[in-house]
Order: C-alpha cells, then sequence, then structure tokens
C-alpha cells in the first residue's frame, strides 16, 4: 500500500530544478525577490536557477548573466530558501535547449565561447565527472533531439503551461533509451510556482548536489501534490 505521507517524510526536501528570472531571461516575468517570496510560499527548499544563456550572450556580459543568479542568492538570505545555479544553454545550431547542472561560475564563459559550435563539441569540452547535461524538452514544438552520446539525460517532466513538451512521448524516449531524467516548472510566470519540484532525502547544497541527486536515481517529483515516481536505470 502506498503511503504517501510516510514518503512525504521521507523525501521532504523540495527543490525546483528550472527557474527564469528577470531580466536576464527575457521571457521572465518575475524578478528574484519575487521568485523567492513565491517559492518561500510553495513551501520549496531550493531553486535552481537556470536562466536562458543564448547565442545574444557575449563573454565580455558574464557578470550580466550571473546576475540573476546573485540577485536572487541575496534575495532568499535568512529565508529557509537555497539557491543554486544551473544553466539552460541554447547553440546556434537549432532551437534545442540544455539544462547543465554542476556548474562553476568561472565555467559560465567558456560556456559562451562555445555557444557557436554546438552541443557535440560542448559536449566533448565541458562534460565531466561532477555535472549533468540533459536535453531540456526534447519533444516541444521545434526540437530536434540530440546525439545520444552528447547528453547523460533528458527533462521529461516539464510543465511550463504554455508548451506542450510531450511528457509522455519523452518518458517514453527515456525509458528506451536508459536515460536520466529530470523535471521542472520551466518557471517563467507568477502563478507557476512549483507545478514540479524534486523530493529528495537529503537537502541539496549546491549546483553539484543536483547533479548527484539524479545521478543516484534517489528522488521523486512532485507536481502540486501529486507525487511521480520516475522511472529508472
Amino acid at each position: 500500500m502506498f503511503d504517501y505521507q510516510r514518503i512525504c517524510s521521507e523525501y521532504k526536501y523540495k527543490t525546483e530544478l528550472h527557474a527564469h528570472t528577470s531580466p536576464v531571461s527575457r521571457c521572465s516575468e518575475v524578478p528574484p525577490q519575487e521568485a523567492v517570496r513565491l517559492y518561500l510560499e510553495a513551501g520549496c527548499n531550493t531553486i535552481t536557477v537556470t536562466n536562458h544563456l543564448n547565442p545574444e550572450w557575449t563573454v565580455d556580459r558574464v557578470d550580466e548573466y550571473l546576475s540573476g543568479y546573485y540577485d536572487t542568492k541575496a534575495a532568499a538570505e535568512g529565508t529557509p530558501i537555497n539557491v543554486v545555479l544551473g544553466v539552460e544553454i541554447r547553440f546556434t545550431e537549432n532551437d534545442n535547449d540544455y539544462l547543465v547542472y554542476g556548474v562553476e561560475e568561472r565555467e559560465i564563459a567558456d560556456m559562451i565561447r562555445l555557444i557557436p559550435e554546438g552541443i557535440v563539441a560542448f559536449y566533448k569540452a565541458m562534460k565531466n565527472e561532477n555535472n549533468l547535461i540533459l536535453q531540456a524538452h526534447p519533444f516541444r514544438n521545434g526540437m530536434v533531439l540530440a546525439p545520444i552520446d552528447s547528453i547523460d539525460g533528458i527533462e521529461t517532466m516539464n510543465m511550463h503551461p504554455g508548451h506542450n513538451s510531450r511528457v509522455a512521448r519523452a518518458c517514453q524516449y527515456a525509458h528506451e533509451n536508459r536515460l536520466i531524467v529530470s523535471g521542472g516548472t520551466d518557471f517563467h510566470h507568477v502563478g507557476h510556482q512549483g507545478m514540479c519540484l524534486m523530493r529528495t532525502e537529503e537537502r541539496i547544497g549546491d549546483s553539484f548536489s543536483v547533479a548527484h541527486i539524479l545521478k543516484s536515481k534517489n528522488y521523486l517529483f512532485d507536481m502540486n501534490g501529486t507525487l511521480v515516481i520516475p522511472e529508472q536505470y
């Protein structure tokens, strides 16, 4: 028998894996201070700031890019919310997006330099034992599947309400290819916060903790109170 209360008490820490803040992500309507307030109300323990790193960004704007993360972290000081750094990167080759966890601030400049090179070159240059590189919402309109040997997994449970991420198809693809899976709100707008949170037994400490937990495959997804146990391999 599934014991909902016991599972929730064991996997008590809730993490947002996919969140955007304005103005760094132009498509987001929520500044860092508001994002922290909303996620506090949602009972979230950790926000992973994954602002868009698109071809528009240049190496001389690294500090501007990181300001979304810094400002969210500053807004969370003195609250129970922990803020960690992630990246959602897009290359010039197509409209695919990729989520990177296990990110150091000093790596952002190198990531920007690799934007014209595409995912295959990026994976070869940036992949290490402490990070994860996942294709975000791979079955959304306009996406093409990345080479399977240039990603560690895919984002299956993308809950952005303005897009059809074809969650079932993504789960099937992950099953067929034995991929690590992630899930997140893809947060951009007030009212959408916390639509998909990762539940874990241990609190997320930093970006590398996110990668570690996803590799460990010991986590659940919480969809507004409905628990989803991802199929793992």
